[in-house]
């Protein structure tokens, strides 16, 4: 930290966007000597910031607060992960090994970080939707990690693909350009989807969807209006029984699917 501390004082800058907010960015926009000191509050050692409330803004919206505070115009479009030939090459020689090419696909990721087990849409019910995709022609591939590997093989031996830990970042993108959609929890392969102008429908429960969901996918969330959602616990008590999931059953899924002409 006290090199950091010294080359950013030694930079002599003019103006600092601190987009994090942290600690330990606080403390650098401090020592930078920065008169213009742009950040989401007001808090010292800032100067200018948005003056609204943002806490239920997703992050997209929060730092497009902070440019226009600024005085800088908004970013009017999300980004979009292009994957190289490589990657596009490498995809298409799964597809090939695993008899997909050509075929229709959807992408569905169960998992979730161990840690938040809590975002976990039931097991079953991504297997009642998955074979109900399946039966419609259709073929779903389970995508997700190493740490999701058990999962994912249960799942697959009732309708599916198992491509667990086939997929990095930028080769799971361009499997995207193959599939018709993706149906995830709220994860990090559910951000990368979208990224990729794939349609992601996405669960929600513990976490708030106005705040996490992938940018451009807001209106293809399931969620429930519960008193006790949105929680933030990692692991859902016993006595609510997993009710923001367990309630949101594979029939409200595939008439969603079905309205859109997706399946």
């Amino acid at each position: 930290m006290a090199a950091a501390s010294a080359w950013v004082r030694r930079m002599r800058f003019e103006v600092v966007y601190d987009l994090q907010g942290s600690d330990r960015s606080r403390w650098l926009t401090w020592v930078s000597g920065a008169r213009r000191r742009v950040a989401l509050s007001g808090r010292f050692p800032y100067n200018v910031w948005p003056r609204h409330d943002h806490r239920h803004l997703h992050p997209f919206d929060r730092l497009n607060d902070l440019l226009e505070a600024a005085g800088i115009g908004p970013a009017t479009a999300a980004c979009r992960l292009v994957p190289g030939e490589e990657a596009r090459r490498a995809v298409g020689r799964w597809l090939s090994a695993a008899g997909l090419v050509g075929a229709p696909l959807a992408l569905f990721h169960a998992g979730s970080s161990p840690r938040w087990l809590s975002k976990r849409w039931p097991p079953a019910y991504f297997a009642a939707v998955a074979r109900e995709v399946e039966r419609r022609g259709i073929r779903v591939v389970w995508i997700g990690t190493a740490a999701e590997g058990d999962l994912n093989r249960d799942l697959a031996a009732v309708a599916g693909v198992d491509a667990t830990g086939v997929f990095s970042p930028e080769t799971l993108c361009a499997l995207a350009g193959h599939a018709r959609f993706a149906l995830v929890n709220d994860s990090g392969p559910m951000h990368l989807l979208a990224s990729s102008g794939l349609p992601v429908y996405a669960f929600f429960g513990p976490t708030d969807w106005r705040r996490c969901h992938a940018v451009g996918q807001a209106e293809r969330i399931f969620r429930l209006e519960l008193p006790c959602a949105p929680c933030y616990l990692p692991v859902c008590p016993t006595s609510r029984a997993h009710a923001c999931m367990r309630k949101l059953e594979p029939e409200i899924v595939l008439e969603r699917l079905r309205h859109d002409a997706l399946i």
